[in-house]
């Protein structure tokens, strides 16, 4: 007797958003069923991976996670351009380190020149992410927003805090925005209602949902982020059927278990293999539970979670 395999019915479908322009543009989102359940629906755009950029050297990376970038890290275009020739970077995610009030404080105009010049030296999707500061990074993204003009860009966090000025820049010069809320199903669809208000269109959001990496409470962003789906897709939330961006790379590498060298600790195991297994299984779980676009940053991490991406979708 033949074996029928049970499948849910399917009400809702994740909206698709072209990101950067060109022959490199990339399109997320169309799902039609639950993360890689390729039996019971359509995955027309496999997730996307973005590598992590500094506009300044990053003075407190583990070494493993420094190695891969040698004589680079003092030049975000350098940097950038590395992470494409050498790593096959499909995005790059710049992150304005420097802007932050309680690091260099960089101005405004100096970060959005640090912007356009990597903007302008690539040719894949460009994230620019800022420091979650509401008062600078209201400054720093509107500037990035004007000078950047025609680059679309993908722009966040924006947050409840700043997100009228910065959304209204983003529209007038045609980039998508990040909506990110600390985690919390009801609070992201609020800041979408809110961007909708203001005339952000559907196909110009992301959904961020502020994840962390295994053992800082990631079980708790998966069940959020399961939420979310289940209420896009079965529930038929328009204001939730929105691709969803983790920026997983910051929550990984900063943890403690990540820069413990192997002679303090020999328990723990090598370093280095360390730090990329975890945020490669970090990855793969948000990836499980919805994630469209994953920032990354140690390149063997990525080759795993590519690799994984790559079985679960073979058919």
């Amino acid at each position: 007797m033949a074996f029928d395999l049970p499948k849910l019915s399917y009400s809702g479908q994740i909206k698709e958003i072209t990101l950067g322009e060109g022959d490199k543009a990339i399109t997320v989102g169309g799902e039609t069923s639950y993360p890689f359940h390729l039996f019971e629906g359509d995955l027309p755009h496999v997730p996307k991976i973005a590598m992590e950029v500094y506009d300044t050297p990053p003075d407190n990376w583990a070494a493993a996670a420094m190695e891969p970038f040698n004589g680079v890290t003092d030049d975000p275009v350098a940097w950038a351009k590395k992470c494409i020739d050498d790593y096959g970077a499909e995005m790059i995610c710049l992150q304005l380190e420097s802007t932050d009030p309680n690091n260099l404080d960089r101005s405004a105009p100096e970060a959005a020149e640090i912007a356009k010049k990597v903007a302008d030296a690539i040719n894949v999707p460009l994230i620019v992410w800022g420091t979650a500061n509401h008062a600078k990074d209201t400054e720093v993204l509107r500037k990035v927003c004007e000078l950047c003009q025609g680059k679309s860009l993908i722009i966040g966090p924006v947050e409840e805090g700043d997100y009228k000025k910065i959304a209204a820049a983003a529209i007038g010069y045609q980039h998508t925005i990040a909506a990110s809320t600390p985690i919390d199903i009801n609070l992201a669809k609020q800041l979408n209602i809110l961007l909708g208000n203001l005339g952000v269109a559907d196909d110009r959001l992301l959904i961020d949902p502020t994840v962390s990496g295994i053992g800082y409470g990631i079980e708790y962003c998966y069940s959020v982020m399961e939420r979310i789906r289940v209420a896009a897709l079965t529930q038929q939330d328009e204001k939730l059927q929105l691709p969803i961006i983790c920026n997983i790379s910051k929550e990984t590498w900063k943890t403690k278990e990540v820069k413990i060298p192997t002679k303090e600790d020999p328990k723990l195991g090598n370093a280095e293999k360390r730090g990329i297994l975890l945020e490669a299984m970090s990855a793969m779980a948000l990836l499980l539970a919805g994630a469209d676009i994953l920032v990354m940053r140690h390149p063997e991490a990525i080759k795993l979670t590519r690799e994984m991406i790559a079985e679960l979708t073979a058919i």
